[in-house]
């Protein structure tokens, strides 16, 4: 079994969290952490010789193309997490349309490469919009994974969601975040906050409860969370939590995670058993 290991390649500033403390007519007056980050993290995975899928934000293709070149070169899986960071519920069709598709441009003038594989921002597919899919495929989009089969999160979810690989509509493929049961419920875990936030036998006790139901473990992380020095923000309290804690240990959880088990990209991920 190979479990998926996937990058959110975007900076500190542009998380939803921060979304009304620093507009995006601001991010260009931002300090540029993301390009030493994401390197940060591309040593990483050469440490522990593994390949993973790298979600793009446009705007830091648009920036830094030549970080978007290395890690194609490297061997990496390309996608797109669209252009702006916006959640996708809250465009029209068209919108997201534009969107994409200045995201798919800009990765492939970087990189070389036509991105076939999606993830939206904050995981916002939800029954919202159900007509982003076929956004997604008229836009050369085979895989996305962008659903978190989950109830109670104020941003995403879609609880009756299936938990493993599904086709919302022909030629697309979803892979869903990955969940666990516990509790009597079916709670989010495998990676972002989640990592950082649960107890780390927790998360390892989630893969081996994974694993052994047959379900490869969807890994998520953004190179902002492994970067403790990061300029600090003013949130209100549940969004700090959300945002700052735990970053401290996340590089030393996500290691121990790569040397305990077989990672690789979403592509290969789906296509073991």
């Amino acid at each position: 079994m190979v479990h998926a290991f996937t990058v959110d390649v975007e900076d500190y500033f542009q998380v939803e969290t921060f979304a009304s403390q620093v507009s995006r007519d601001e991010w260009g007056n931002r300090e540029l952490r993301v390009e030493a980050n994401t390197r940060r993290m591309l040593s990483l995975l050469d440490e522990t010789n593994t390949k993973g899928t790298f979600f793009i934000l446009g705007w830091v293709a648009d920036r830094v193309p030549g970080l978007i070149k290395e890690i194609a070169d490297r061997g990496h899986e390309i996608g797109t997490h669209s252009y702006w960071h916006r959640l996708v519920y809250s465009l029209t069709p068209e919108e997201f349309a534009a969107d994409l598709k200045q995201s798919i441009e800009v990765i492939q003038a970087a990189s070389g490469v036509t991105p076939r594989t999606f993830r939206a921002p904050t995981f916002s597919i939800t029954k919202k919009n159900p007509w982003a899919y076929e956004v997604l495929r008229d836009h050369g989009i085979t895989l996305d994974s962008s659903v978190y089969p989950i109830a109670g999160h104020d941003r995403y979810g879609i609880p009756d969601a299936p938990r493993v690989p599904y086709e919302p509509i022909p030629g697309l493929t979803e892979a869903p975040m990955s969940t666990a049961e516990a509790f009597g419920r079916v709670l989010p875990f495998g990676g972002g906050g989640y990592l950082r936030i649960f107890p780390f036998a927790i998360t390892k006790k989630f893969f081996d409860q994974s694993a052994a139901a047959g379900r490869p473990v969807n890994l998520y992380i953004h190179p902002w969370e492994i970067d403790p020095g990061q300029p600090q923000i003013p949130l209100p309290a549940k969004s700090r939590f959300r945002h700052y804690h735990g970053i401290g240990k996340c590089e030393s959880r996500l290691r121990a995670l790569l040397k305990t088990y077989k990672f690789g990209t979403l592509t290969e991920s789906l296509a073991s058993k």
